[in-house]
């Protein structure tokens, strides 16, 4: 069995590219004010969930591990 992530996007930071759903269509959706939301705050580890992470303009998503809380993105420096 592998992670679970815990998903969030921060709605002040969020500018609405849509880069997220690009990347992980199933991992996320944009409501009419076009501000990004993950489909399923809990959700599998999924590459493509990662991708729209690193891929987001702004960084306005963080995924953490269910368990714990570690961060995966943006890992800690």
């Amino acid at each position: 069995m592998g992670d679970r992530w815990h998903v969030e996007v921060d709605r002040r930071v969020c500018i609405g590219s849509g880069m997220c759903v690009n990347h992980a269509p199933d991992g996320f959706r944009l409501d009419a004010a076009r501000q990004s939301h993950p489909q399923t705050p809990e959700a599998d580890a999924d590459e493509s969930v990662l991708a729209a992470a690193e891929g987001c303009p702004v960084e306005a998503i963080t995924i953490t591990l269910r368990d714990g809380g570690e961060p995966v993105f943006p890992p800690e420096e």
